[in-house]
């Protein structure tokens, strides 16, 4: 018999049984829906012995030491410092915004000008937002903040959200920034890298464990049932903890209504042709109904006459056939988060954890860290 149960094969899935496993010497189960495991982290070698990321690119990048060291546990590592490039007015220009971008897209002695003006007010490397450039008295900041507004984040948010303009929350346009400096890596954290066996070779060492049994292809209402304050495992009572990383409004049945959220039509393509793209990643702001594509080559080289690229293609969520990837945040949405938390707090053996549990966005080492807390603080 098992004291734990963990739904969900995911980073947070895994993260927790592995500690389970191992520090507390427990047998767990864990439950995963899908026919693998890694969650959207999945990603697999294919025909062409490229490592392909099924639910679009994963790179990881943190400043947390103690991240870091505890994959490292897992995985070596290929030391990978992501560039994006923006496909604006016909040029290939780095992104988020920098000067170089500027200097790409705008007249020299424009360029020069705000250069000047923004290094008077702000130190190098900073990151302005362009909110506070649009609330500056010069007309040259007002006219770089539109500029980049206009040809960066507008129209991408729009296909991204599915949203018009006017319903674009402004805090959100706020956090788009100009970064003043010349760097063009993507990230500046401390630890950027990728698994060098992929991801899914890592999440399986952390799955590997003697106190380890995984079941595929399982979805949690097969085994489990919540029933007043009570969890039940195929109709009897278990009183151990279950750790559930998949959709709370799954969990409760939708009882107050399906929490919504964006997803992604991935769409790959191979080519004959040692390279498709000159950076790992191109968005596309203003063209086109996929918003970036993706060249695999660059996060996981290999020699290869064939390419394989993802073009992605932003879309609703609709329950059973596509992902959920990104919540949907709004006052309603909070709110019946809010009401499912209730319900989930009546079960004190019911432990949550994840960006579907939780219901908000982490990047991969948020998800890891918060793992290692929920971890510490309600199983220890």
């Amino acid at each position: 018999m098992f004291n734990y149960i963990i739904v969900g094969a995911g980073l947070a899935g895994a993260v927790m049984a592995e500690r389970i496993a191992d520090e507390l010497d427990e047998r767990v189960l864990v439950i995963e829906r899908r026919n693998h495991i890694g969650g959207n982290c999945y990603d697999e070698r294919d025909e062409n012995g490229i490592i392909i990321h099924k639910y679009g690119p994963h790179i990881f990048h943190t400043d947390y030491r103690e991240v870091f060291e505890y994959l490292s546990r897992f995985t070596e590592w290929r030391e990978y410092q992501h560039r994006v490039l923006g496909s604006i007015d016909g040029r290939l220009v780095p992104l988020p915004f920098n000067l170089t971008s500027m200097r790409e897209l705008l007249p020299e002695s424009l360029s020069r000008r705000l250069e000047e003006k923004l290094l008077e007010k702000h130190p190098h490397g900073a990151r302005v937002h362009i909110l506070e450039l649009m609330e500056e008295d010069d007309p040259d900041l007002r006219f770089l903040a539109d500029y980049i507004y206009r040809k960066v984040f507008l129209n991408y948010t729009m296909k991204q959200w599915g949203l018009k303009p006017e319903e674009i929350d402004p805090e959100v346009t706020g956090r788009v920034p100009v970064v003043l400096s010349n760097d063009d890596r993507y990230f500046q954290d401390t630890y950027q890298a990728v698994p060098l066996r992929g991801y899914t070779g890592m999440i399986g060492r952390m799955l590997d464990h003697p106190n380890i049994k995984l079941m595929l292809n399982t979805s949690h209402d097969e085994v489990l049932e919540l029933r007043d304050g009570s969890i039940f495992v195929m109709g009897s009572e278990f009183r151990g903890k279950l750790v559930f990383t998949g959709k709370i409004d799954e969990l409760f049945n939708y009882r107050y209504g399906e929490l919504p959220y964006r997803s992604l039509d991935f769409r790959f393509e191979a080519h004959d042709m040692e390279w498709f793209q000159e950076a790992a990643t191109i968005n596309y702001p203003n063209n086109y109904d996929y918003t970036r594509i993706t060249e695999f080559k660059h996060l996981h080289p290999v020699r290869s006459d064939r390419t394989v690229i993802v073009k992605e293609y932003p879309c609703s969520h609709v329950r059973g056939e596509n992902e959920a990837c990104y919540p949907i945040f709004t006052e309603e949405t909070r709110e019946m988060y809010r009401r499912y938390l209730e319900l989930a707090a009546d079960y004190d053996n019911l432990v949550l954890v994840g960006r579907l549990a939780e219901y908000r966005y982490y990047d991969m080492d948020d998800i890891v860290k918060r793992s290692l807390e929920v971890f510490r603080e309600r199983i220890l």
